[in-house]
């Protein structure tokens, strides 16, 4: 593993234990020589993580669209920013340039993000990890509703464990290492029908 991808909210969100968070991963990955990739904004959770890795010593690579651009939310001060034409072709670049995957709390894009990336993984696109800090307890409904939606098979179990969640960015970045492919089955079981 040696870039990681963190989605994240472009607001702070009312608590300081998420700001804490971020800096916190930033931080951890830089010191373990881990690129961090993100979406190239300046603001919230985003800003936040960026600019703690690059205090750190960090590479950073920052993915925008030239409209966020022009919106004057992107971070100047990156290793490098990397200025698309769209959304879909942002989530591309981060994807392809990834070796895993971290969603920190965040809001409709952040969930969007990871849950795209989590569905290719679940295609067997790629084989890329993709776990989510759980800052408190920010990601439990979204973990019961994935849970649920094994219990009412949507979802196949093991496909469940593409998802690794941990409360600690040390435990979750090593578990993240450690990941270990699912086989891929037919998405549609015939016994459901």
């Amino acid at each position: 593993m040696k870039s990681v991808c963190v989605f994240c909210g472009s607001n702070f969100g009312d608590k300081s234990l998420y700001r804490e968070a971020a800096v916190a991963v930033g931080r951890k990955l830089a010191s373990l020589g881990l690129k961090l990739i993100y979406g190239g904004g300046k603001v919230g959770l985003m800003g936040l993580v960026a600019d703690a890795a690059l205090e750190a010593g960090g590479e950073v690579v920052g993915v925008i669209p030239q409209a966020l651009v022009d919106m004057e939310v992107s971070h100047a001060g990156l290793t490098e920013l990397v200025v698309v034409q769209s959304m879909h072709e942002r989530k591309a670049r981060m994807a392809d340039g990834s070796d895993a995957f971290i969603a920190l709390p965040g809001g409709y894009g952040t969930f969007e993000e990871f849950c795209e990336v989590l569905t290719w993984s679940q295609l067997g696109f790629h084989v890329k990890p993709c776990g989510v800090l759980n800052v408190g307890g920010f990601y439990d409904p979204l973990l019961a509703l994935f849970d649920r939606a094994v219990e009412d098979r949507f979802i196949r179990a093991e496909h469940r464990g593409l998802v690794l969640a941990d409360t600690d960015i040390d435990a979750l970045l090593e578990r993240l290492a450690s990941f270990k492919p699912v086989k891929i089955h037919k998405l549609i079981d015939r016994a459901i029908l």
